[in-house]
């Protein structure tokens, strides 16, 4: 990590390309220009960029884009939803021609818009794992749809087996189902019974609000993989990590040598 000045107590961060300690960032529809300002202050800390939902239908000069990312040695994958999109018009094998169309190297395979039974999504996950990363989503959009602590892991636990890279947890982008509350508070004993049994690492935690990513941060340590991160908070993520913010300030210092408490 390259850092401009020396400072005591910072706890040490994995280097790229990291296996854990992962930032995720949410590109909603980033112009190429946003995304080369983005770059420019933020690369060393970017790790996987997730293409919003399925924004990038929508979006302009998509190659462009996507081209200053590799350039950059940072992959980027489509997001669940368009995954779930082309799957829900039986159009799974036009999904996979698109991923090589856009020489994809990454997948998410997800269920929180559809229900798919987990037998048949986990086929999905060994099939497209043979030649891809795939990430798999754990968790569903629908707020009324609670899973019990046993089922995340049970979930968890079969679609890493399936061949899954890594397993996210959902949170959306708002930050208020799945692993949080309607409010934004943790599911703290979800979590902890999560981590009981999955190893921290090969879980991405979707944390947009800074509230949620101090909390992670907190327990798991600085190198805890969060996702959905705002472009415009990757940096801030980065202090929060290092314990150069009011929230995680104390945290990393060795409280025999502080000068002030």
């Amino acid at each position: 990590m390259k850092v401009n000045y020396a400072l005591k107590y910072i706890p040490q961060r994995t280097e790229k390309p990291r296996e854990h300690g992962l930032t995720m960032v949410m590109d909603k529809g980033l112009s190429s220009q946003e995304v080369s300002n983005l770059l420019e202050v933020a690369s060393d800390y970017i790790d996987i960029v997730k293409l919003g939902w399925a924004t990038s239908f929508v979006t302009n000069n998509l190659k462009k884009k996507l081209a200053l990312y590799k350039e950059a040695q940072i992959p980027v994958y489509f997001g669940g939803t368009l995954f779930e999109a082309f799957l829900v018009r039986n159009q799974l094998e036009d999904f996979l021609r698109l991923l090589d169309e856009y020489e994809m190297t990454y997948c998410e395979v997800s269920d929180g818009s559809i229900e798919i039974p987990h037998e048949e999504k986990c086929e999905i996950i060994a099939r497209l794992s043979k030649n891809l990363r795939v990430l798999s989503e754990v968790g569903s959009k629908d707020a009324e749809k609670i899973l019990a602590p046993y089922q995340w892991i049970e979930l968890m636990q079969a679609e890493l087996q399936a061949g899954a890279w890594k397993v996210i947890g959902e949170a959306r982008e708002s930050g208020n189902v799945g692993l949080f509350r309607d409010s934004g508070e943790v599911r703290q004993g979800l979590v902890k019974e999560i981590i009981h049994t999955i190893p921290a690492e090969k879980v991405i935690w979707e944390a947009p609000q800074k509230s949620q990513q101090v909390w992670f941060i907190k327990l798991i340590g600085a190198n805890v993989n969060l996702g959905n991160i705002a472009p415009h908070e990757v940096i801030p993520l980065e202090t929060i990590r290092l314990g150069l913010r009011g929230d995680t300030f104390m945290h990393f210092l060795d409280k025999n040598e502080i000068k002030y408490k």
